[in-house]
């Protein structure tokens, strides 16, 4: 068992010396865009998860209260209605004047310039269609569709994620090559060392394992150096990002890399850097 331990310390201290710091530059690059792509797209779910989801349609009204009674039974009757409800203008404005910044312009107006509106719930898929049909209804001024855009949003967050996923793919086959190159120019050097080491009863598992802690601890070094472009990155980004929140009220900030991701991705790279070496070390072996 010592003597086992022995070998991998030894294995692992020859496969220290062997990282290289401009492969280890480009893989933490190459990492550090789909990390950062991630982070961004997170921070966007948290604040679409902020904004109201649910499938409201606002119809403004231009109608006296009996011709609103009238326009609410009719709407309710439609099968795509999941609920409906009466906002009079009275209330309308007294919502608008809890909102930050805006009593003081509602106290200028002088009068209540809202009109009754009538709030309609809906099937997500069935808000657009819906909305364009209470658009033509009597009494009927102005159709918002209140949660659209930010189901865009949604959508837009969704797509976002896949082509992170898609991007971490591709740059993830690129370092697993650039690592299958690097150990393969590591095993042609030390050709006739290896091959002294199989006359001298050496097992592959013993000439594999130094070229194997290499790819690992390759892509162990460049996922470290990606964490600190990306944390680096969102601390210069929040500066600015701060100011435009505290503009509107906001205190949003971009989340950077949590505990598990950060130590997802120093095992992706890890991972990325060991399957590259295993693929050239089982290679160049069979050549030689």
């Amino acid at each position: 068992m010592r003597a086992w331990l022995r070998q991998h310390r030894q294995a692992l201290a020859r496969a220290a010396r062997r990282v290289g710091v401009l492969n280890t530059l480009v893989i933490g690059i190459a990492l550090a865009l789909p990390a950062g792509g991630y982070a961004l797209v997170e921070s966007l779910r948290v604040l679409t998860g902020r904004l109201t989801l649910d499938p409201q349609i606002s119809l403004f009204l231009d109608a006296k209260a009996a011709d609103a009674d009238a326009l609410a039974a009719r709407i309710k009757r439609d099968s795509r209605v999941a609920g409906l409800r009466f906002v009079p203008r009275e209330q309308a404005l007294k919502e608008l004047a809890a909102v930050q910044g805006v009593p003081e312009l509602v106290a200028a107006l002088g009068r209540n310039p809202l009109p009754d509106a009538l709030v309609v719930r809906a099937r997500p898929d069935a808000i657009e269609p819906l909305a364009a049909d209470l658009a033509k209804l009597p009494g009927v001024t102005h159709v918002q569709a209140d949660a659209l855009w930010a189901a865009r949003l949604a959508r837009l967050a969704r797509l976002a994620r896949l082509a992170v996923w898609i991007l971490a793919a591709v740059l993830g086959g690129a370092l697993v090559a650039v690592t299958f190159n690097t150990i393969r120019l590591q095993i042609v050097t030390q050709r006739e060392e290896i091959e002294v080491s199989r006359l001298l009863g050496a097992t592959d598992a013993f000439i594999r394992r130094p070229f194997y802690y290499a790819g690992l601890l390759q892509g162990l070094a460049g996922g470290t150096v990606a964490l600190a472009l990306v944390y680096a990155g969102f601390a210069l980004l929040n500066r600015e990002v701060a100011a435009l929140a505290q503009s509107y009220g906001s205190g949003f900030r971009l989340a950077v890399l949590e505990a598990p991701d950060a130590l997802a991705l120093l095992a992706f790279g890890a991972l990325l850097g060991a399957l590259g070496a295993h693929l050239s070390v089982t290679r160049q072996l069979r050549l030689m």
